[in-house]
């Protein structure tokens, strides 16, 4: 599969399959767009034939002259055969493979609070209550939720920890304990946890920073850009934002951690699709690492991004990726998670096929100990799986998860991003079509521009450091 398009002022050719980029002239981009109006795939042999340098010629005539595009086929050929175009996929006869993958734990969410001080206007977690529960998890219950996550993690010696809520901090004495119980397994079991906290900032003070700067490997802290943007849709009970309070928190800590191992993590709505705007606001600030989201709900909710909101929303990323090209250019750069592309490695195989790894690698504890493939899937109790008392009592849950790749969604079959977004986010596919095995189409929309952006930012990168 090969996919192509133009983006500021670049000729992008991705091989799908193998994952090779090409920025080639305006010729041999219309010799490749020609080749693939068969919808096949071709060899070395095919495209030096004679025959298809005729209909090429033919398809093009008035355009380039015959000699032209032969030298574009005999260009095309030469990456054909070094395995870089046309590459046929032999993905899909791994599936079978990676289903039948022992199940490893390797990373657990832990709803250390299922309460909040914010009421976010979009929280899917009922600013916190997940369908009416307040809760705090006891220490107990988190030291039986590591203790199953160090069983159930077979050889693998790096375990992933986040504490997340509601709000963290309302439970700060129990993470701090369950972070020195888990320092006390690593010398026992040879593991090592990585812990990670998401927090909004309300409670987060010079005794926190300090032992968040010790003990964990990232902090992820909730901002959604300008001021009245993030006042109008994260504010307190009492209806004031939390703006002004938080901002000065969190460049404290970003600058504490030398601008690395956090993310300021915000999510944009229908009501600032200019959020462009917001992510600018936060380099502004100071900020080096920053990630905004797009917002998921019902189309009765006002700020629900639908679907005749994706042009513009198309637009919004790729003025942002000019900017972040020309930010980096004068020295300004910034990191934006949507836009971070490995071309050389990536993620392995069953990774690039299965996604995020809910359900197996990775799972949600609540803080009365049940399990839940991912913190999305919470209070609904069909996807209850188990508990930290009896481990997973219906593993039958996971199979189903495990058999969930971009194989088994026809969505995801002829979609170049595939082994970029893994088929997506399971938990929306279950929001908007009542099945983890389909893809959230609005999405779906964002992150093929989003990859497309991303890869050209390296070629831009790469042409001004030639330059």
């Amino acid at each position: 599969m090969v996919h192509q398009y133009r983006n500021n002022g670049y000729n992008i050719v991705l091989d799908v399959c193998s994952g090779a980029v090409h920025v080639v002239d305006n010729l041999c981009y219309d010799v490749i767009e020609a080749l693939r109006e068969h919808n096949k795939e071709y060899s070395p042999e095919q495209l030096k034939d004679p025959a298809v340098l005729k209909e090429m010629t033919g398809k093009l005539k008035g355009k380039y002259s015959e000699n032209d595009i032969a030298d574009a086929l005999s260009d095309v050929a030469e990456l054909t055969e070094a395995g870089q175009l046309f590459v046929p996929d032999t993905y899909e006869c791994m599936v079978e493979e990676v289903k039948k993958r022992k199940t490893v734990v390797k990373a657990l969410c832990l709803h250390i609070a299922h309460d909040c001080n914010l009421a976010c206007k979009y929280c899917f977690a009922e600013e916190g209550e997940y369908h009416g529960r307040r809760a705090m998890m006891s220490y107990e219950v988190g030291k039986k939720a590591l203790d199953f996550l160090i069983k159930n993690s077979g050889n693998r010696r790096n375990l992933e920890v986040d504490f997340f809520g509601g709000e963290p901090l309302m439970n700060w004495q129990v993470v701090k304990d369950l972070v020195a119980y888990g320092r006390e397994q690593e010398k026992r079991y040879d593991k090592h946890f990585r812990f990670t906290i998401t927090t909004n900032g309300v409670l987060l003070n010079d005794e926190v920073q300090e032992f968040v700067n010790r003990e964990m490997d990232n902090v992820v802290l909730s901002l959604d850009g300008r001021k009245e943007v993030n006042d109008r849709m994260r504010p307190f009970r009492n209806g004031t934002g939390s703006y002004d309070l938080i901002v000065p928190k969190f460049q404290k800590l970003a600058d504490s951690r030398n601008q690395e191992k956090y993310y300021i993590r915000g999510t944009f709505t229908r009501e600032n699709l200019d959020f462009s705007e917001d992510i600018l606001h936060f380099a502004d600030l100071g900020f080096k690492q920053m990630s905004i989201e797009p917002v998921v709900g019902d189309e009765s909710d006002p700020y629900a991004i639908r679907e005749e909101d994706i042009p513009q929303i198309k637009e919004e990323y790729d003025k942002l990726a000019r900017i972040m090209i020309e930010r980096e250019k004068e020295g300004k750069g910034f990191n934006f998670f949507h836009f971070m592309i490995d071309l050389d490695g990536g993620p392995c195989v069953a990774k690039r096929l299965s996604g995020c790894g809910s359900g197996t690698e990775y799972l949600a504890v609540t803080p009365w100990g049940d399990f839940y493939p991912c913190h999305q899937f919470v209070g609904q109790e069909e996807f209850l799986m188990g508990n930290v008392d009896e481990g997973i009592v219906r593993p039958q849950i996971a199979d189903d998860f495990r058999s969930c790749n971009v194989y088994s969604k026809e969505k995801c079959k002829k979609c170049f991003a595939k082994f970029y977004c893994s088929g997506g986010c399971m938990a929306n596919a279950q929001h908007f079509h009542g099945t983890i095995h389909d893809t959230y189409e609005i999405g779906c929309e964002m992150q093929r521009k989003r990859v497309e952006c991303a890869i050209m930012i390296k070629a831009a990168l790469a042409d001004a450091k030639e330059s």
